[in-house]
C-alpha cells in the first residue's frame, strides 16, 4: 500500500493522507471520496503510514500538473496566502506523459510543416517597429510603451511568427474585455487553426475543443485573459502581457494573484521573454523594467483638447458638440466611469475636492454618518455645509448613469441612435461584437459608455470624444488615483481620431493637471514615481487584511487581535485598521488592516505569525474601497 498527500482541487483545506494500492506519480489528478462526495485532488506528496485509517483513493485520471505548474502553484500559496487546492482550481493539467516534453523541449515535424504556412504571411514592420523588436528580444522582461496606433500588435505578432518559426508556442494575455472579435480576427487572419482564443464567455464544448488543439499541438498561440496563462502549454517560447495596467489581471478572489506579475515569474521559471505592452503603462512596470518608447501612429490626424470646468452632467457645451457631429453625419463616443462604491464632495464653483488632513486623497461621503471619511487613515469629520476654498455652499455630489445618459441624449436627439456600452447591457462576446460592428457600420451614431469604451477598440469613424466624471476618478482613495484618471484620459481619446480629425471634451475642475500630461504621459510617470518613493508601489509593498463576519463585534475581535501581534514586526508598519468603508457586504460586518514594508518577504514572515482564521490576505491590493 502507498499513502499519499492529497490536495483537494478549489478546497482551503490542508492536504490530506489517502491510501492506493498503485504507483503514483506526484501531480497526478485523483478522485478521492470526501465526506459523503466524491472530488478531484491531486498528489501532492507522498509520506509514510500514518498511525489512523486511511481511505483509498477511488481512482486516477489520465491528466497531470508538470513540476513546473506545481512550483507556480506553490509560488502562489506562499505569496497570495492561499491553499494548494486554490492554487491548482485556476490551473489545467496535461495529458498524462505531455508534460515530460513541456520540460524538455520538443519539436515535431508538425511544427516544421506549420513554419511553411506562417513564412507565406509575412508581417512587415516599419524601421522603427524592428528596433522596437530587437529591444524587447534582448531583455528577459521588458516594456513596450506605445501610443494608441503606434503599431505595437503587429510586433507582438511578428515576434509570435518567429517564436512559431523555431517550434515555441506563445501565451498573449489581455484584459478580458479586450478579447474582441477585432483582436481574433487579426490573429486569425496571420496565424489561422494555430491560434485558440480562451476566456470566460466559451462554451463548454468550445472549451473542450480548444483544449484538445492545444493538447494535440495545434495550438501554437493561446491569446486571452488572465486565465490562459494557467493552460498546459509545451515548448513555451514567448509571454507578452498586453495592456498591462489594466486592474482586470488581479484576481479579485482567493486565490488574489496578479497575472502580470505570475507572468514575469513563470517567465523566469520557463527562462523565457516576457513583454509588457501599453500606451499608459503602470508607475511600477515604467520603474522597473527597461523600456522602448514608441511614439506616434499610423493615422495622420490631430486631436483637440477641449477642457469645460463642470462636475459631470450633459452641459449645454457637451450637447452642442454632440449635435455638430451628428449633423455633420459623424460618430461620438461619451465616457462615464465606472460607479464608484461613494460620491466626493466637489464645489461646483471653484471644483474644490475636500481631502484628507493627512493623506493626499479626497474623502469619501458617508450618508449614513453624515461624514467625510479617509479610507487611509480614518479620518472622519462631519460633512462641510460650505466649501473651505471659496466658502460657496454650492457642494455636489451627484453622479450621473449610462442608462441615464443614453435616455436623455435619446429624448434630445431623437433621430439618431444612442448606444449603452457597458457591463450591463454587454454581457456576452456576441453582443460586443454585435454592439461593435453596428458602431463601424454606422448603425449606432453615440456609443455611451463605462470603462468598457477605453479597452483597445477600434472604432473607425469617431470625431468626437466626451470624457465626463474624470474628477471622481482623480480622487478616489487610492495612491494610483492620478494614474488611473490620466490612463483613462488618454485611453478614451485613443478611440478618437482614427482616421479624421477629432475633437476630445474634456468634463473637469482639474484642466492644469490633465492639459499638463495628456501629451507627455512619460512626465507624469517621472513625477509620479517622485511622490511615490517612500511611501506607496513600486518601492513599497503594500498588505491588505480583511476581516469579515456576520456577527461585527467578532469581525472587530479578530482585526484587533491581529495588529496588537503584528505590533511586535518592526520592519512592518500598520498604516491603520478600522471599518471597512463599505462596512457590510453580503449580510457580513467587514473591517480591514493595511500593512507597509520594504520587502514582501517581512510582510509574508509577520503575517503568518499573526493571522486568525477570519483574516482574508490580499497583497499588493489594488482595491482599497
Amino acid at each position: 500500500m502507498y499513502y499519499y498527500n492529497i490536495s483537494l482541487i478549489n478546497s482551503p483545506l490542508e492536504p490530506l493522507t489517502y491510501q492506493s494500492k498503485n504507483h503514483l506519480a506526484i501531480g497526478t489528478k485523483v478522485t478521492v471520496p470526501m465526506r459523503s462526495k466524491e472530488v478531484e485532488g491531486v498528489v501532492v506528496g507522498v509520506c509514510d503510514k500514518p498511525s489512523f485509517d486511511c481511505i483509498e483513493i477511488l481512482e486516477s485520471s489520465g491528466f497531470c500538473y508538470s513540476p513546473k505548474q506545481l512550483e507556480i502553484v506553490t509560488f502562489m500559496a506562499s505569496y497570495y496566502f492561499c491553499s494548494l487546492g486554490e492554487g491548482l482550481g485556476v490551473m489545467v493539467p496535461y495529458e498524462c506523459g505531455m508534460h515530460s516534453h513541456a520540460e524538455h523541449g520538443n519539436e515535431s515535424e508538425e511544427e516544421n510543416l506549420l513554419v511553411d504556412v506562417i513564412i507565406d504571411k509575412e508581417i512587415e514592420l516599419s524601421l522603427k517597429q524592428q528596433e522596437a523588436l530587437a529591444f524587447l528580444k534582448k531583455h528577459k522582461v521588458s516594456l513596450l510603451f506605445g501610443d494608441t496606433g503606434s503599431g505595437k500588435t503587429e510586433i507582438y505578432m511578428r515576434y509570435f511568427q518567429e517564436m512559431l518559426q523555431i517550434g515555441k508556442r506563445c501565451i498573449f494575455l489581455m484584459p478580458e474585455i479586450s478579447l474582441t472579435p477585432q483582436m481574433g480576427k487579426r490573429l486569425k487572419v496571420h496565424f489561422g487553426d494555430s491560434i485558440v482564443m480562451w476566456h470566460s464567455k466559451l462554451t463548454p464544448l468550445q472549451k473542450r475543443k480548444a483544449l484538445e488543439s492545444i493538447y494535440n499541438g495545434e495550438a501554437k498561440i493561446i491569446a486571452g485573459p488572465r486565465s490562459a496563462l494557467f493552460l498546459p502549454i509545451e515548448d513555451l517560447g514567448l509571454i507578452v502581457v498586453d495592456e498591462e495596467h489594466d486592474d482586470s489581471y488581479k484576481s479579485s478572489s482567493r486565490p488574489r494573484y496578479n497575472a502580470r506579475d505570475i507572468a514575469i515569474y513563470m517567465g523566469k521559471l520557463y527562462d523565457v521573454n516576457v513583454v509588457l505592452g501599453s500606451a499608459t503603462p503602470s508607475v511600477g512596470s515604467y520603474a522597473k523594467f527597461p523600456f522602448f518608447r514608441l511614439r506616434g501612429g499610423y493615422f495622420n490626424s490631430s486631436k483637440e483638447f477641449v477642457y469645460e470646468r463642470g462636475a459631470e452632467s450633459l452641459s449645454p457645451l457637451v450637447i452642442d458638440n454632440l449635435k455638430k457631429s451628428l449633423d455633420k453625419k459623424e460618430q461620438a463616443i461619451l465616457f462615464l466611469p465606472t460607479r464608484a462604491n461613494f460620491k466626493y464632495l466637489i464645489c461646483q464653483d471653484c471644483g474644490h475636492t475636500h481631502k484628507c488632513a493627512f493623506c493626499s486623497v479626497g474623502m469619501s461621503i458617508h450618508q449614513k454618518t453624515r461624514s467625510l471619511r479617509c479610507h487611509y487613515c480614518n479620518f472622519a469629520q462631519a460633512i462641510p455645509q460650505v466649501c473651505s476654498e471659496c466658502n460657496s455652499t454650492n457642494l455636489v455630489s451627484t453622479r450621473l448613469g449610462t442608462a441615464e445618459a443614453v435616455s436623455e441624449l435619446q429624448e434630445k436627439f431623437g433621430e439618431f441612435k444612442i448606444g449603452q456600452f457597458d457591463r450591463d447591457v454587454i454581457t456576452t462576446s456576441k453582443k460586443l461584437s454585435t454592439m461593435l460592428k453596428s458602431f463601424n457600420d454606422r448603425e449606432v451614431d453615440v456609443l455611451v459608455g463605462t470603462q468598457m469604451l477605453s479597452k483597445g477598440h477600434d472604432y473607425h469613424g469617431v470625431t468626437l470624444a466626451v470624457v465626463l466624471g474624470l474628477d471622481n476618478i482623480l480622487n478616489q482613495s487610492d495612491y494610483r488615483a492620478r494614474e488611473k484618471a490620466l490612463s483613462t484620459l488618454i485611453q478614451v481619446a485613443g478611440r478618437s481620431g482614427r482616421k479624421e480629425s477629432a475633437v476630445v471634451l474634456v468634463q473637469t475642475f482639474n484642466k492644469e493637471f490633465f492639459s499638463s500630461y495628456v501629451d507627455r504621459y512619460e512626465d507624469f510617470l517621472e513625477d509620479e514615481k517622485g511622490f511615490r518613493e517612500e511611501l506607496y508601489p513600486p518601492y513599497k509593498k503594500l498588505c491588505r487584511i480583511l476581516f469579515s463576519h456576520k456577527n461585527g463585534i467578532k469581525a472587530q475581535n479578530a482585526m484587533n487581535d491581529m495588529q496588537e501581534r503584528l505590533r511586535s514586526f518592526t520592519n512592518v508598519e500598520i498604516v491603520g485598521y478600522k471599518k471597512c468603508a463599505i462596512e457590510r457586504v453580503a449580510d457580513k460586518y467587514r473591517f480591514e488592516i493595511l500593512l507597509r514594508a520594504d520587502k514582501s518577504t517581512d510582510i509574508i514572515k509577520a503575517v503568518l505569525a499573526c493571522r486568525n482564521s477570519l483574516a482574508e490576505i490580499d497583497m499588493d491590493p489594488i482595491e482599497f474601497g
